[in-house]
């Protein structure tokens, strides 16, 4: 069942949000040569807290951590660990905020340094690009499938793929909750779930310079690419509203 949010919801979703989205950019700023993994994840949990919110992703069973940090061949879920980022290396930062009772999720990749690597920044560019344009197709009459022809479409375009077991999700009172978002348009438009007023959905772009296919490292949680190429993500917390999509998370 797709749960639509009241006003008053909403609004405690938009404030999560805010939460969410002043600790993604502190984040952003943070990540550094030299900074570890696990440096990153104890500083979000810090801000987190501060900010009067909870680390959403504790709450999901089993997983320990405030945040899931991909770096390079690393696509989801990746376990923040002792590693040192270097300078090139690309970071998933995949965080969420549980605020009065209801979770918001966002993610941002971005290259560690400040040299140039113009294939890497086209790379991400394309996944910035594809959240951008599917956020913009988040409004009332569309549907699901109006959002993953879009991702699929600039993704594919631009010579990479999209991870196909992966997809964006309802979010709410659970972290994940119905409709399933995918990047990939896997049936008809027309049959995939109508978006209206009072859903909120997390917008994912999950995709790889190379090909689709994943493999899961032996901690039961990281998701790398299979052929070693490099893994990107982009996530927003979306609600469908009257005046179009409002992204909770910005």
């Amino acid at each position: 069942m797709i749960n639509i949010k009241t006003p008053e919801e909403l609004e405690i979703m938009r404030t999560g949000g805010q939460i969410l989205s002043s600790v993604m950019w502190e984040l952003v700023s943070f990540v550094n040569k030299g900074v570890s993994e696990i440096e990153i994840d104890r500083f979000a949990e810090k801000l987190i807290i501060e900010k009067g919110a909870e680390p959403g992703f504790k709450k999901v069973e089993g997983y320990k951590y405030t945040v899931c940090l991909s770096t390079n061949d690393a696509v989801v879920h990746g376990i923040p660990t002792d590693y040192k980022l270097k300078d090139g290396d690309i970071i998933g930062i995949d965080c969420g905020v549980f605020y009065k009772g209801f979770h918001t999720d966002m993610s941002e990749t971005v290259i560690v340094g400040k040299s140039e690597y113009p294939e890497k920044e086209k790379f991400l560019n394309v996944g910035k690009l594809a959240l951008e344009e599917a956020i913009g197709q988040a409004k009332i009459g569309n549907r699901v499938g109006h959002i993953s022809k879009t991702i699929q479409t600039i993704v594919e375009d631009s010579g990479y793929s999209v991870v196909e077991t992966l997809v964006g999700h309802g979010i709410g009172r659970e972290l994940h909750e119905e409709p399933e978002v995918p990047g990939l348009l896997m049936e008809p438009v027309e049959n995939t779930p109508l978006l209206k007023q009072g859903m909120v959905i997390a917008v994912e772009v999950i995709y790889n310079m190379g090909k689709p296919d994943l493999k899961l490292d032996k901690d039961g949680w990281t998701l790398r690419t299979q052929d070693g190429s490099l893994g990107g993500l982009f996530e927003r917390t979306v609600a469908i509203t009257t005046n179009g999509p409002q992204v909770l998370t910005p």
